[in-house]
């Protein structure tokens, strides 16, 4: 577990290798000015920088809670990065990503997380369980596990879809101490027995202080929404203000990760 500061390295994207996967967001990976290659997430796809933002909180809020998440770094793309690029939509992409983006460090020669082929135990399953409920993450199920093996570890990636109040942003209180009954399609629900247990250890990790410096993490132009009635500073005030409720209200989601893996005898 860590209390240290949350320094972010920033890094200038020097090369697009190539895209990891087909769908709307179209991550790549890619090198950087520092001789390191990152999973390159881009603020011109899908969800916009939301979904960076989701990335971004997820992910150190996971690494607060002593889990296994790689290095986060601002990415920073230039203007004329990517105009010798044939393929036309990835060169809109990055026309469309200048700027800062997020990206994660490469995971070199990681494996994707087999449920069947690899056992996790009841306490590491407990806090990715308890984690996922808290960001109110749908994308771990046994389809898509957004973890890989690496050193004999695991990891957690991919953090994207986390937050999904903030597609709509209406009433975002009810959202922060809704019991997410999505957990009950989490893959790693079957083992997350200490759920209870581990619950007072969770929230005390996540005080006000370290949700506050997590929060501030977001750039500035991270939260400059188009058609939004409220300032970068209103929007980077509710996300603090959604954790917080959230997490004084966790035995919301505990009770609902107890009552989905009730179903499941």
């Amino acid at each position: 577990m860590t209390t240290n500061n949350i320094d972010l390295r920033t890094v200038n994207v020097t090369r697009y290798i190539t895209p990891l996967r087909e769908g709307g967001s179209l991550p790549a990976l890619a090198e950087a000015d520092d001789d390191f290659k990152y999973v390159l997430k881009f603020r011109g796809a899908g969800h916009g920088v939301k979904a960076l933002i989701a990335e971004l909180l997820g992910g150190e809020i996971a690494r607060t809670l002593g889990l296994k998440v790689p290095e986060l770094v601002f990415a920073n793309l230039d203007e004329a990065f990517g105009r010798s690029e044939g393929d036309e939509e990835i060169q809109d992409l990055l026309k469309g990503s200048q700027g800062l983006n997020l990206a994660l460090h490469f995971l070199s020669g990681a494996l994707t997380f087999d449920p069947v082929v690899i056992a996790v135990d009841e306490s590491l399953a407990s806090k990715i369980v308890w984690l996922d409920a808290f960001i109110t993450n749908i994308d771990r199920t046994v389809k898509n596990t957004n973890m890989l093996i690496w050193h004999k570890e695991l990891w957690l990636i991919d953090h994207g879809a986390t937050f999904y109040f903030h597609h709509s942003w209406d009433n975002w209180e009810k959202a922060a101490v809704s019991p997410f009954p999505y957990i009950k399609d989490h893959v790693l629900l079957p083992q997350a027995s200490l759920v209870e247990k581990i619950n007072e250890e969770m929230t005390a990790l996540l005080s006000d202080e370290k949700l506050r410096e997590i929060t501030n993490l977001i750039p500035a132009d991270w939260l400059n929404w188009e058609g939004a009635e409220i300032d970068a500073e209103e929007i980077r005030e509710i996300y603090y203000q959604f954790l917080v409720l959230r997490r004084n209200n966790a035995i919301n989601f505990v009770k609902q990760i107890q009552n989905a893996r009730e179903t499941l005898v």
